[in-house]
């Protein structure tokens, strides 16, 4: 057996907890309640997870179909003697946004809160169950949640997921845990426990835009960058084959083929120019959500 499967074994939590507490929500007090952010794919329980915990109804979605499309947050409830209050966040894979939306969302919420003075304890990153291997969509969502957070955090991450994939190991070797949900609200509460003792946190990019930095030279947009760049690059790679397609179609005088590949040429194109212009209007965007949120939240920094 490796040291890093030993490691992962260590630090994964295996036994099911007695499901034998209520969550009383209370009124919020911003001088004893802590947040925990919620993060992770599309489908992966958050929603689910921050209702069973606090007893909250937050919208839910079906399957993959996301149904959180803003930053959503529980009501107030009591965990290790402490008044929590969980952020329920859209993943980077989201099924109604773009991964730039999802940034200017989060990232606006995030330093909305640290302006307020919020206390921040943790982040729970959640896995679909479906995921046994991270790759893809999943890879994307888990490399974006790292540049949110920032190394210095990790102490402060539990990631709650049924696979034990080697791609968690920097955050493992940093002291954050594994453990695993069991759908029940004691199982939740024993993860929540873990971090609201713990000091709270800035995380990097709540660091970086209130040092100034703009959002499009933070660490999260530049790993978003290079997977637009990636993106960019197989859809021109798709439009050549398309219209290699298209040509031989009106060779073989396929009308019903020129048809089909014109709309899916014309899709592409429309994906391609739709991630290049948010992309450039991510700087005026954030400040505008920056403006919503504040407003929404009554902030006053301190």
């Amino acid at each position: 057996m490796s040291s890093t499967t030993r490691s992962l074994r260590k630090s994964t939590s295996t036994k099911e907890p007695k499901d034998d507490s209520v969550a009383t929500p209370s009124p919020i007090d911003p001088n004893t309640t802590v947040y925990v952010v919620v993060m992770g794919s599309t489908g992966s329980g958050k929603t689910t997870f921050i209702n069973l915990a606090s007893g909250s109804e937050l919208r839910v979605g079906s399957g993959l179909e996301s149904c959180t499309n803003e930053v959503q947050t529980s009501i107030p409830f009591k965990v290790g003697g402490k008044q929590v209050v969980l952020l329920d966040t859209p993943g980077f894979d989201d099924t109604s946004m773009t991964d730039t939306d999802v940034l200017r969302i989060i990232s606006a919420y995030l330093v909305a809160m640290n302006k307020q003075g919020a206390r921040l304890v943790g982040v729970i990153y959640m896995q679909r169950i479906s995921d046994l291997k991270i790759g893809g969509s999943a890879r994307r969502d888990l490399r974006m949640f790292q540049e949110l957070c920032g190394e210095e955090a990790y102490e402060n991450v539990i990631v709650e997921l049924a696979s034990k994939d080697i791609f968690y190991k920097p955050i493992l070797e940093r002291k954050g845990r594994m453990m695993r949900h069991y759908n029940t609200q004691k199982s939740a509460h024993c993860i929540l426990e873990e971090l609201v003792p713990k000091e709270p946190i800035v995380l990097r990019i709540q660091r970086e835009l209130a040092e100034g930095v703009d959002i499009t030279q933070t660490a999260a947009f530049k790993q978003l960058d290079r997977e637009l760049s990636e993106m960019a690059a197989k859809h021109q790679k798709d439009l050549e084959k398309l219209k290699d397609e298209m040509f031989q179609a009106e060779q073989e005088m396929d009308e019903e083929t020129q048809k089909e590949l014109a709309e899916e040429k014309q899709k592409v194109e429309d994906d391609l120019q739709k991630a290049q212009t948010q992309a450039s209007r991510l700087a005026s965007d954030y400040q505008a959500e920056l403006r919503r949120i504040e407003e929404k939240l009554h902030v006053r920094e301190v």
